[in-house]
């Protein structure tokens, strides 16, 4: 398996790619970003990640201010859309899309990133800590977690 792991952004030449991906993932929140892509929903300095195995894209990330909490909270940035294909799974891609995630984070001059997610005991084995569950834009509760970089 030979990975890459690449920033893009929307002069990027996987741009087109990757909303396609996204749009057919299996994952539903992939057809959001694949919206969010195509209007280019994005601040100048956010990113999408996407992680390649031998050219075939096997997920993605993004590298944002904001996520699902609504206004008010201080939380930035944000990785979000932690999506890796299912026949990738098992091969540590979050964790290198993480840690593209936060140096890029880190050049910005961050000194943390968060991830809302409801996924039990993933984020914790890549340094995060939870800072708690907090209700969302959409209604729901998600767990908030934060990682000093």
């Amino acid at each position: 398996m030979s990975l890459e792991i690449q920033l893009l952004k929307n002069d990027s030449l996987l741009w087109k790619r990757t909303i396609n991906f996204a749009r057919e993932c299996s994952w539903r929140a992939g057809k959001a970003l694949a919206d969010k892509m195509e209007k280019n929903d994005f601040q100048s300095w956010e990113r999408v990640i996407v992680a390649l195995n031998d050219d075939n894209i096997a997920g993605y990330c993004t590298v944002a201010e904001k996520d699902e909490l609504p206004n008010g909270y201080s939380y930035t940035p944000f990785i979000g859309f932690m999506f890796v294909d299912e026949r990738y799974h098992g091969k540590r891609i979050s964790e290198q899309m993480i840690n593209c995630a936060t140096d890029y984070a880190k050049e910005l001059g961050y000194q943390k990133v968060f991830i809302m997610s409801g996924e039990q005991g993933l984020y914790e084995k890549y340094g995060f800590m939870k800072l708690g569950d907090f209700e969302t834009i959409y209604g729901g509760m998600d767990q908030l977690f934060e990682k000093v970089i």
